[in-house]
């Protein structure tokens, strides 16, 4: 066992490299402040021609191409941006970068998955520090990466047996999120939802007890967060933060304890 966790932790040392160059691909969503000040400089300033003659004022062309940015607004989690940031991961030399933080992180989630649940579970690591990055760094789950991850972790479960109640799981667990969206639509992204399934599917795949941790656990480690940022003043009650990360924490808590 300690040579294949030892295995585990050098493919998560290499895989480190390719986490941190597909991560570096994708950028931040974006926001109304960036998107309203891309407007064409003629939006503020008032052309004269509006003051002198009143009558022209309705069919002015300024105003035509000064009310469209929102709908203008590209969306950043195109295919050409997902094509391009899995190009520059397979171009990626399997060397750390320094300082190799991104590297040993996947190295010890890896290693710690493999020990305490098996080879099964090595892709979660994988695939779950991926997404976690890429949240924290730009705050979207991006379906380049989650979407596919769904049939690649029911494989990869497939020797475990469990793969019928992991898929139960992961449809219980998105519909527990898929309320809370719809509920409450500003507290969570569409791409947590989607996030959900894997983490239930991984999740109850160790057992029902383990699929309740995960549930509770990215809740209330995300509580536990905000609650630091108030209480050291770094932020207020209308701050938002990523929630994916601590998603996928709760499912490395279930996935290891169970």
């Amino acid at each position: 066992m300690a040579g294949v966790v030892a295995l585990a932790a050098l493919a998560g040392l290499i895989a480190g490299s390719y986490v941190r160059a597909l991560a570096s691909g994708f950028g931040p969503a974006p926001d109304a402040p960036s998107d309203a000040s891309d407007a064409p400089s003629d939006a503020h300033a008032a052309p004269p021609d509006a003051h002198a003659a009143p009558p022209d004022a309705h069919a002015a062309p300024p105003d035509t191409y000064a009310t469209p940015p929102v709908a203008q607004a590209t969306p950043p989690d195109t295919r050409a941006e997902a094509r391009n940031a899995f190009a520059r991961a397979l171009r990626t030399t399997p060397l750390p970068a320094w300082p190799p933080y991104l590297e040993v992180v996947t190295a010890a989630v890896a290693a710690l998955v493999t020990w305490r649940a098996g080879l099964p579970y090595l892709y979660l690591a994988l695939a779950g520090t991926t997404l976690a990055v890429i949240d924290w760094r730009t705050s979207r789950l991006p379906d380049a990466v989650t979407l596919p991850s769904y049939p690649l972790l029911a494989l990869s479960l497939i020797p475990t047996g469990e793969l019928p109640r992991a898929l139960l799981g992961a449809a219980a667990l998105t519909a527990v999120y898929g309320a809370l969206w719809l509920v409450r639509p500003a507290a969570m992204g569409f791409g947590d939802v989607k996030l959900a399934g894997l983490v239930g599917m991984a999740a109850a795949a160790r057992g029902w007890e383990a699929w309740v941790v995960a549930a509770v656990a990215g809740q209330l480690l995300a509580a536990l967060y905000a609650l630091a940022l108030l209480l050291t003043r770094r932020a207020s009650r209308d701050t938002e933060f990523p929630l994916g990360p601590f998603m996928l924490l709760g499912a490395l808590a279930a996935v290891c304890l169970a």
